[in-house]
Order: structure tokens, then C-alpha cells, then sequence
């Protein structure tokens, strides 16, 4: 679950700065927070999941 939540806040910060810098329209925007949510409810959603929870696990194992 804080992985979740990391990431949610990850890509939130990601957002606004693709917004205020990059030029990508608050429209923009809104559809991929719409693709999320449909990705979310779909099929794939299990293996976006662990495709995610696996590169979460790589890059916690790498060692500075």
C-alpha cells in the first residue's frame, strides 16, 4: 500500500511539472488520469500491478 501511494505522489509531481514546464495542456492531463482509471478497472490492471511491484523490487535491491 505506501508503495501506491509513492507512486501516486511520484507521478502527481510528475504531472504538474510536465504541466508548468513542458507545455502539456491541463486536457492532457486529464486524459491519461482518465486512461489510469480505465487501465485500473481493465484486464490489464493485474499485470501493470506487478510489472510495477517488480521494477518497485529491482530498484530497492540496487546498492549505493
Amino acid at each position: 500500500m505506501a508503495l501506491s501511494i509513492s507512486a501516486v505522489v511520484l507521478f502527481l509531481v510528475l504531472v504538474v511539472v510536465l504541466i508548468k514546464k513542458s507545455g502539456l495542456k491541463a486536457g492532457h492531463a486529464i486524459v491519461c488520469v482518465l486512461l489510469g482509471f480505465y487501465l485500473a478497472s481493465s484486464s490489464v490492471a493485474p499485470t501493470i500491478n506487478e510489472l510495477t511491484t517488480n521494477v518497485a523490487g529491482m530498484l530497492g535491491d540496487i546498492k549505493f
